[in-house]
């Protein structure tokens, strides 16, 4: 499996952004996915989690409102609609992905994952 993300960039507070992350190397349809963000000299922490067919997710509390999670089977494809950005967002932003039986399960701790992207950063300007 292979997940490759994007999207990231430098934004003002208040703006928006979406992070993308393609997947490959196995059936996507067969995965939940997850977005977690990790900031300097923090730890790694869950952001939001999607099922394998997308009707459940979840989010963190901090993000809950302002982010929306989706994704598109058609195209390899979850996203991370990210609005109303806050200087407290910034940090570099991970996909993950769990293969999993369940088809609306969703998955909140990093060590359900066993596929990483490589990182985008998201940097919010005050």
């Amino acid at each position: 499996v292979q997940l490759q993300a994007s999207g990231g960039g430098l934004v003002q507070a208040g703006g928006s952004l979406r992070l993308s992350c393609a997947f490959s190397g196995r059936t996507f349809s067969g995965f939940g996915m997850g977005w977690f963000r990790q900031a300097p000299g923090k730890e790694r922490e869950f952001v939001a989690a999607i099922s394998r067919s997308g009707g459940s997710t979840a989010y963190a509390d901090s993000v809950k409102v302002r982010f929306t999670i989706s994704r598109d089977n058609a195209k390899n494809t979850v996203y991370l609609q990210m609005n109303s950005l806050k200087p407290e967002d910034t940090a570099v932003y991970y996909c993950a992905a769990k293969i999993t039986y369940y088809t609306e399960r969703y998955y909140l701790r990093l060590d359900d994952y066993g596929y990483w992207g490589q990182g985008t950063q998201v940097t919010v300007s005050s």
